[in-house]
């Protein structure tokens, strides 16, 4: 673990036109993540939407971020650590649990292509 982090490919760089299967990851005891979103080449109109969601020792799924549409090339970040500044659709400050589904939810069948990975932080 460089820096201490531990880092994830959550999705591997693809084409995609529909929502791809949820992928949980244990994060183990890190305080919190970052979910990086690369988006190299898109369609005409494209719209995907990151979530990332908590999932406690019962499975049990709640919400944590939502971010906003993407709908281009281009990279994004969600952030979820306790204690930073709260940003709508960017950024929550809370504690990530030991396991944190991530789940990229298309809106149309426009194809882009993107990969996702996640990052534990201490």
């Amino acid at each position: 673990m460089p820096n201490g982090k531990k880092s994830t490919a959550v999705y591997a760089s693809a084409a995609r036109t529909a929502t791809p299967t949820a992928v949980t990851v244990d994060v183990g005891r890190f305080r919190g993540c970052v979910v990086i979103i690369d988006t190299t080449a898109a369609g005409t109109s494209p719209s995907t939407v990151p979530k990332i969601e908590g999932v406690n020792a019962a499975g049990v799924v709640y919400p944590l971020l939502t971010g906003a549409a993407i709908t281009g090339v281009g990279q994004v970040a969600l952030k979820v650590y306790p204690g930073i500044t709260a940003a709508t659709n960017v950024a929550v400050s809370d504690v990530a649990p030991e396991r944190v589904k991530v789940t990229m939810t298309h809106g149309n069948a426009t194809s882009h292509t993107y990969s996702v990975e996640l990052v534990a932080i201490p």
